[in-house]
Parts: C-alpha cells; structure tokens; sequence
C-alpha cells in the first residue's frame, strides 16, 4: 500500500511537469497578438520557409519629420553602385565588384517585406544614396535607426552605415573607403571579436584635421546578436547636450558623453611630456639591490648536484635483468615487395617484452634519483632596500602646443548622404527600414511598423522551450549537468515528502490502525496463549517480590492475635463456654502453628500465598479488633 501511495506521488510530480509545460507553451502563444493587422492565408512555398503566422504587411510611412528614410520594397530608386577601387590593394579585390540583391528574408518571412542582401563573398561592396536633406548639427538631436540579419551568421565581415560628409565633390559613384564621412555605426565582427562601432570624425579647430573618436566598448556580450539569425534593430541616438546613447532591439545597450567616453579624448590634455627631456644617467629606479656586505658561508657547497642515487633503494624483486624491454615481433613478416637493395636488411619491428608484463621490470636495473639533502644551488647575496632609490623617472611636463577646447563636439560636419561599404566573409547580409530623424515618436513609430512585424512572427515560430534548451545544451555541454540537478531537486524533495516514515514502537502501540484486517482461530489461540504466558510470568514476578513482606506482615499478625487472646483469657473468669473456647482457641493457635510453619515451608506455592493473603485479609480487614477475628474463627470450626 506504501508504495502505491508512493508512485501516485511520484506520478503526480511528473504530470504537473508536463501540465506547467503545455500551460507555457499555450502562454507564449497567447501573447502572440497581431493588433492593426489582418490574418490571411498563403499557399506553401517548397523552396521557402513559411511562417506559422500569416500577416499582411503594409509599408511602413514616416509620421513625422525625416531626413531619409528606405524599404527596399519597391524598386531600388536613389541607390548607387559605387565604380571605383579601393586603395592599397591587390588589384583582383581592389575593385567594389560586390553584388547586391533586393529580396525577402530567407527565414521568418513576411510576405511583401524585402529588403537589401549582399550577396557577395570575400569581396568588397559599396552602395550609397543622397538623403532628402541635409542633416544639420544645430540643436536638434540625430537619430540613425535600421535593421540587420545575419542570416548565414557572420564569420568576418561589418554591417556598419557611414553617414557621409556634405561638400562639393561628393560623387557617389566614386564612394569608397577613404571617402570623408562624419558618422559611423553598426555591427561588426572577426574572429571571436563583436563589435558595435559609434565613430565620428572630429575637426581639429587649430589644425582643421579631421580625428577618429571612438567610443569605449559596451560591456555587453553582443555575441548572440550576430549569430542568432534574427532580425535586430540598431539605433543610435546624438543629442545636442553631447551625450549618446546606442540600442539594440529598442534595449540601450551603451550611453556616454561625447567629452568623456571617446577614445581618444576630444579635448587634447593641457600638458604633454616633454619629448627633450632625457632621464640622466646616475638615475638609479632600482627598488632593491643585492646586500653588499653579504659574503657567502663557509659550508654552501655549489658544486652539490640537485638529485643524488637513492642508497636504500632495493631492485624489486622478481626484475628480469636478462630480459629486454622491447623484443622483435614474432608475427610480423617480411612484405613482399621488400627490396633488401634499397630498402637494407628488413628487421621485425619492435614490441614490449610480454615478459615484463607480469615481472616488476626487465633489463638493467638501475637506482632512483632522490632530491639531494645537501644541495643549496648557486649562492646569491640577500636583497635590500636601496638606498639611492630614486623612484620611476619620467619626463617633465610642458605645456601641450595643440591644446584646445571644444565644448560642444555635437556641432559635426554636416551630413548629406549614407552608404555602405563593407567587406564579408559570409553572404546574405540582410538590411532594412532606414530612417534618419529627429524625433524618437517618429523611429519608435516606424520600428513598430517594420521590425515590429518581422519580430512578432519570428516569435511566434520559435521553438519550444524543450527544443531552446537541448539547443543551448549542445553549445555548452556543462547545462546538461545543470538540467540534471534542476530536475533531481524537485523530484527528491517530492520522494522526501510523499515517502512514508518509519513507524516507530510507540506508533505501532498507540496508533489505531485505519483499516482492520482479519484474524484466524490459529492467530487468535497463538495470541491468547502468548497473553496467559506474559501474565503468569508478571503474577510469578511479582509474588516473588512480594511474598516475603506478606509472610512477615502474617506472622506478626498472628502473634498480636495470641497476645490479645491470653490477656483477654486471664483477665476474664473462665467459664465452660469460655473454657471450650480456650480450649477451641488453643486448637486454633496449635493448627494456625502448624499451619504457619507449613506456609513457611511452602511460600514458593502460588496456592499457599493466597491462602495467606485471604487469612490476612479476614485477619485485619475489620475493625471489631482480635476479639471478633476469634469468634469468627470458633464459628468456622463449629
């Protein structure tokens, strides 16, 4: 019954598993809700992944102010290749010969959407267009917002936009990598290294050069981003205050200030080293110093090597000293076309002795090494403080020539056109849903519309969670060991309750069993039989206990019963009744003599002692005194 009890416990741990789990998955898909669009049904496509939520697509439309803004569902309009050639290398890849393609995402499709796909590998890719209008670093903010999907993943290779300086010779025919641009943002990836670049050029205002302001890494791991195949929205947000703020998927994943967090700093430091000045050369930076007056002891013996034979070393017993390690093969044979010519003489090659297997070794035994007690190693004087220690030289400080400052780093060069120029190791880079503009409603609007969707149906063709976690377990096998203690835990502590406890004496004795079982004529006589027994062996035990403070406790009855008897005959005349009485009650104290000295010589009797315990009774049990005891004993005789 225990163990019934038992696996219906068990039972009903694995079916609440199993229910949280089905209630999940019908969660997650309940949240799927499609608002401000309507469900349609399109025919399978064999060559294509369709996705299990049908929706139609509309495209997306600016709501407010916009300096560019791109689809790529219509035709490709505005759009230029780029015809030249990239400096400095070879001239088979130096040529921007990369292809590009407009078409639909290859995985989790909505129908209608498209998008720009470089299509190329190992080659270089240009392609860029004028914005409706110029961007102007005055006092409204920037915001670059657009779309990537990695759908091969990315091995090495960017997906980053350049925001192309405004002036007279911009040509976009001509766009390359040394074409001047202002801003630069997006992914980027070689190796195990994931970036997210923000670079702007800034002018000096001494020199009128242009620097290269980095800002610091996230401390985000990207990594997932680049290799989840998913559709992620990259915004970059400038504000006339300095700062910026970088997201990815509408999440900030990195915030600064253009003053403080770019690498290198936009305002050169006041004071710069010195470049004439030269550390002297009695310049001692030596903290410690071996002692001078240190001298080496008599007895350092360097000569003592650092392993020496183990004297007390004994060759094992049993060692073959006859016997080599390695033994020519005795199956091994000459192959046919052996030429002893060319090839020499042909030897069997060589095997481990069987021998030695079973034997502790074979061959010549020699001692083993121990470490050498008296080896010290090549003497060395103890080290010191220094006394002429002058610390770390370093140059003095001058005042820095190209010093400047400027406070506001956000007034850029003006920008009129973007483009992407990139070089990949992986194909099928999709991009999407440009915008530049200057209002957060605006992207946030627009990224609803457009990535929004491409995120809502993706979601509702994820996995399972079983299926996410045995994927997250085949990149890192340790979850398999953190899967097992997260199911033994619940599963143990449910045995640990549901298991019953061990009865112990006491509840066995107290406890009313629930349900009564039957017992036979054979069980019951056995039970009856064992009862009787305990109960003779408990009186048995206790009359022997008792027994020799019952005789005393008579036998001092009997004697006050004789005194009171005697007193009581010499005070009284004595009279023929009396006489008889005395008569009587000498009979009496003769027998009750005798009767006393047989009870003691029977006291182990059970019968004997209640006979005792019955006179006792009569004797002592009333309280008309000696007198009655005898009259009751005289009418008992008569």
């Amino acid at each position: 019954m225990h163990f019934q009890w038992d696996w219906l416990c068990l039972g009903a741990l694995i079916i609440t598993s199993v229910t949280a789990e089905i209630e999940n998955e019908e969660t997650l898909d309940a949240d799927v809700e499609v608002e401000d669009f309507d469900k349609q049904s399109q025919e399978a496509d064999v060559d294509r992944d369709k996705s299990s939520l049908e929706v139609v697509y509309q495209t997306p439309k600016p709501t407010g102010e916009v300096y560019f803004t791109e689809t790529f569902d219509g035709v490709l309009a505005g759009w230029v290749l780029s015809k030249t050639k990239k400096e400095d290398t070879d001239d088979n890849i130096a040529k921007y010969d990369g292809r590009w393609e407009v078409e639909e995402l290859k995985e989790n499709t909505v129908p209608g959407d498209r998008g720009l796909v470089l299509k190329s590998v190992a080659k270089h890719h240009a392609i860029s267009a004028m914005l409706t209008k110029a961007f102007i670093f005055d006092n409204k903010p920037l915001i670059v917002q657009y779309e990537v999907n990695f759908q091969e993943g990315i091995d090495c290779g960017g997906a980053y936009i350049k925001l192309l300086s405004s002036s007279d010779d911009l040509n976009l025919e001509y766009f390359f990598d040394k074409t001047p641009y202002t801003i630069m943002f997006g992914p980027d990836k070689c190796g195990e290294d994931y970036k997210l670049h923000f670079i702007f050029r800034h002018k000096n205002p001494k020199t009128g050069e242009y620097d290269e302001k980095h800002a610091k890494r996230p401390d985000v791991d990207l990594k997932k981003f680049y290799l989840d195949k998913k559709t992620h929205l990259y915004t970059l947000v400038l504000k006339p205050d300095d700062t910026f703020e970088m997201l990815i998927d509408q999440s900030v994943i990195s915030k600064g200030s253009l003053l403080e967090d770019m690498v290198p700093p936009v305002n050169p430091p006041k004071e710069i080293e010195d470049p004439s000045d030269k550390k002297p050369d009695d310049w001692d930076e030596r903290p410690k110093i071996p002692d001078p007056n240190a001298v080496k002891p008599d007895d350092w013996d360097e000569d003592e090597p650092s392993k020496i034979e183990d004297s007390d070393a004994v060759k094992p017993e049993g060692w073959l000293d006859d016997e080599p390690q390695y033994v020519p093969d005795p199956n091994a044979k000459k192959p046919k076309d052996w030429d002893e010519e060319m090839d020499g003489e042909w030897e069997a090659p060589q095997i481990p002795n069987p021998k030695c297997e079973t034997a502790p070794g074979c061959g010549h035994w020699v001692r083993p090494m121990k470490n050498n007690p008296n080896y010290k190693g090549k003497w060395k004087a103890p080290m010191i403080d220094n006394p002429n220690y002058q610390g770390i030289w370093s140059p003095r400080k001058i005042p820095n020539p190209d010093y400047f400052e400027d406070l506001h780093p956000f007034e850029m060069t003006t920008v009129s056109a973007v483009g992407l120029e990139l070089w990949s190791m992986t194909s099928d880079i999709y991009f999407d849903n440009f915008i530049i503009c200057s209002e957060k409603e605006v992207a946030d609007r627009w990224a609803a519309d457009g990535w929004g969707l491409k995120k809502l149906v993706a979601s509702a063709n994820e996995p399972g969670m079983f299926s996410q976690l045995v994927t997250a377990a085949e990149d890192h096998p340790w979850l398999w060991v953190l899967y097992i203690l997260t199911l033994a835990l619940p599963v143990g502590l449910g045995v640990l309750f549901c298991w019953p406890a061990k009865k112990t004496d006491e509840d066995i004795d107290f406890k009313k069993p629930d349900i009564s079982k039957p017992i036979t004529k054979g069980e019951l006589k056995q039970e009856r039989e064992e009862l009787e027994d305990d109960e003779i062996e408990l009186e048995e035990k206790e009359n022997e206990d008792t027994a020799e403070d019952e005789r005393r406790e008579m036998e001092e009855t009997k004697r006050e019963l004789i005194k009171d008897t005697k007193k009581m005959g010499r005070e009284a005349p004595p009279s023929e009744d009396e006489g008889e009485g005395g008569e009587d009650i000498d009979e009496e104290e003769e027998n009750e003599g005798a009767d006393g000295s047989q009870e003691e010589g029977d006291m182990s009797n059970k019968s004997g002692s209640e006979d005792e315990m019955k006179e006792a009774d009569e004797s002592t049990g009333f309280g008309d005194g000696p007198l009655k005891s005898v009259r009751k004993r005289r009418v008992r005789k008569d």
